[in-house]
């Protein structure tokens, strides 16, 4: 992502100690005495498992406030809802340890393609769903009378640790989202307002250019929602942000129509040989795109600076988020078919004690549902395993070597959750998510107690099963693998091109011009994040960029037609109308020329119809080049 460093340069350089900045440090302590303050009130309150409390702490470790407010929040509704689950799986399936693994299956899958439908703390909620079933049921499949009982244990444990995550922030002020999340806005604002520039220079842009910014702007969407918990101006905070995304997005696919104009009438050949007449329409669609586009960029501006005081913007849009049902079902079978496959292993094995593997088996595929890769994030798990085993076994044989005290747990705590803390701090893709794992299973390896149980067999057979969870996950992915990349960029275009033949025609979704345009740009970023190197990939998403101005050029037309259906325009509207739904270039430039001689003789402005109807027809016209087709090879 581009930044404006124009003033960086002028401000204090941040402290640093062994590498990592002083606000890293403070994240990694604050981590450690959360998970201390979690251990300290399950062994208060002698909890059968006090441990989850600690992983809970560590499974909400992140760097602000409102983010770790906001997935605890998820993580206890998940909570509940996954024990109800339990409840029901186990009460009316629990004739056969078969007929019960299949069900907890099917439950993961149902889980899984809820996790594909969302995006953030949500999937991770619908994936937890899985996650609670599996540790609760799993753990109990010989003594299903005790799942109520470990279910509120757990939900018990988990809730000390929302409440030691959260008052360890608040103690020790841990920073807000918002000033990161308005910075990284104010970066995308400027970057739209240059790339705005140019194309009213006459400058040409890629579409390969655009679909970067899309995608630099649609990540920060699963962030937006944090910003509700952070404060009493949250939820004005999380409004503007949303606003403000939105309003990027429809900036950017005004800026996109611009630059399919020719640069002058008398330089490039209009559409089809149109007449110098013709040249007004052009003029006209022009000065009514500079305008919308500074309009545009003007709210912007407004819902930036509402965000930064906390104020209620002037505009409250919807940022609805576009997924695949197609790609979500087709992971969701994969993701209960690999857990039946590794329990039917266990079953026709006959091993004893194998309840932790499974139950991890399906806590690293319900993790792996929201992950970008779940093929890599298997990797990771793979790696996380044996590492987290290591420390746990460093920890209680060789630090603490017997003692109980909690001050000795304490101090031997510290280096390995401060250290790993510290990772998951880091902006890198594999050493964060790897600290993570690391943190969590090493939390729950070790299980500390009151009193610590130092048996060596049990914690060796632990150990096995960690580690033998991660790699049959691994392996059952090589017959089942995960979507490629290609496969997911068929279907997002497949599925953008019907829609796009069907717009006008279909269901309604009951949005606004704007939020359906974000709705179409966060298929964008899919396909972007799934495209690779290749120029067939390329060429799927400079396809895929094309079906997105054309359905917002259509859906453009349709909302400046329909206040024309009465008065005097309303005979050429309906003109206008017909020929888009033949999606027919030169029946549209005849249309917009009726419109305007008819507007002309009522002295009434159909400026915003004229322009958008001569964006559809340059659009739909063959001989024309879509936006980003010959210019791209020009940056």
């Amino acid at each position: 992502m581009q930044v404006d460093v124009t003033g960086a340069a002028a401000e204090v350089r941040p402290s640093i100690f062994a590498g990592f900045p002083a606000s890293s440090w403070a994240f990694a302590i604050r981590v450690w005495l959360a998970t201390l303050l979690a251990l300290y009130v399950g062994f208060w309150l002698e909890l059968e498992s006090p441990s989850s409390a600690a992983v809970t702490v560590a499974i909400l470790a992140l760097p602000t406030r409102g983010q770790g407010l906001e997935k605890a929040g998820y993580r206890l509704l998940a909570t509940v809802v996954g024990f109800a689950a339990s409840i029901v799986i186990a009460g009316v399936f629990s004739q056969t340890d078969e007929l019960l693994l299949a069900m907890i299956g099917i439950w993961i899958g149902l889980c899984v393609y809820a996790a594909g439908l969302l995006d953030g703390n949500r999937a991770y909620a619908a994936a937890l769903g899985c996650i609670t079933v599996a540790l609760i049921v799993v753990q109990q499949i010989d003594s299903p009378s005790q799942v109520f009982t470990t279910g509120v244990a757990r939900g018990a444990a988990i809730a000390i640790g929302v409440l030691a995550t959260a008052l360890v922030n608040d103690v020790l002020a841990a920073p807000d989202y918002h000033p990161v999340l308005a910075s990284r806005l104010d970066a995308l604002y400027h970057r739209a307002i240059d790339f705005a520039a140019r194309a009213m220079r006459g400058e040409a842009a890629s579409a390969a250019t655009a679909a970067l910014m899309l995608r630099d702007i649609l990540a920060l969407r699963p962030e937006i929602a944090s910003l509700t918990t952070e404060s009493s101006s949250g939820r004005a905070r999380s409004a503007a942000a949303r606003s403000t995304i939105v309003d990027l997005v429809s900036a950017l696919s005004l800026t996109r129509a611009l630059m399919t104009l020719p640069v002058t009438s008398t330089t490039v050949a209009l559409p089809n040989d149109w007449d110098r007449s013709s040249s007004d329409l052009m003029r006209i669609c022009r000065a009514w795109l500079s305008t919308e586009i500074s309009r545009r960029n003007a709210d912007v501006r407004n819902s930036l600076n509402a965000l930064h005081t906390g104020a209620r913007p002037s505009r409250h849009w919807r940022a609805p988020l576009y997924r695949s049902r197609r790609i979500a079902a087709e992971n969701a079978t994969r993701a209960a078919t690999a857990f039946v496959l590794i329990a039917s292993l266990f079953v026709l094995a006959g091993w004893p004690s194998t309840e932790l593997c499974l139950s991890l088996v399906a806590v690293i595929i319900g993790l792996s549902a929201t992950a970008p890769d779940p093929r890599s994030f298997t990797m990771v798990a793979v790696l996380a395993t044996p590492i987290a085993c290591l420390l746990a076994g460093v920890l209680k044989y060789l630090v603490f070597n017997g003692v109980s005290e909690f001050q000795l747990l304490a101090i031997g705590l510290a280096p390995v959750v401060i250290g790993l803390a510290l990772l998951i701090s880091l902006p890198s893709r594999v050493l964060s998510p790897l600290g993570r794992l690391v943190l969590v299973f090493t939390l729950a390896v070790l299980a500390p107690s009151n009193p610590q149980s130092y048996e060596p067999e049990v914690f060796l057979v632990t150990c096995l099963f960690t580690c033998l969870a991660s790699v049959l996950v691994f392996v059952a992915n090589l017959p089942l693998p995960s979507l490629s990349g290609d496969r997911r960029l068929r279907l997002l275009l497949g599925e953008a091109q019907r829609e796009l033949k069907s717009l006008g025609t279909g269901r309604s979704l009951h949005l606004a011009l704007e939020e359906a345009e974000f709705r179409d740009a966060s298929r964008i970023e899919q396909i972007v994040a799934a495209a690779g190197a290749s120029p067939a990939s390329q060429k799927m998403v400079l396809e895929a960029m094309r079906c997105f101005d054309l359905a917002t050029i259509l859906r453009r037309c349709r909302a400046e037609l329909d206040p024309l259906a009465a008065g005097p325009l309303a005979e050429a509207a309906r003109v206008a109308r017909g020929a888009l739904v033949g999606r027919n270039g030169e029946a549209i430039v005849t249309a917009a020329e009726s419109l305007h001689r008819t507007a002309a003789r009522s002295t009434l402005c159909a400026d915003s119809a004229i322009a958008t109807l001569v964006l559809a027809s340059i659009a739909l016209t063959p001989s024309q080049p879509t936006p980003g087709s010959n210019q791209g090879q020009q940056l």
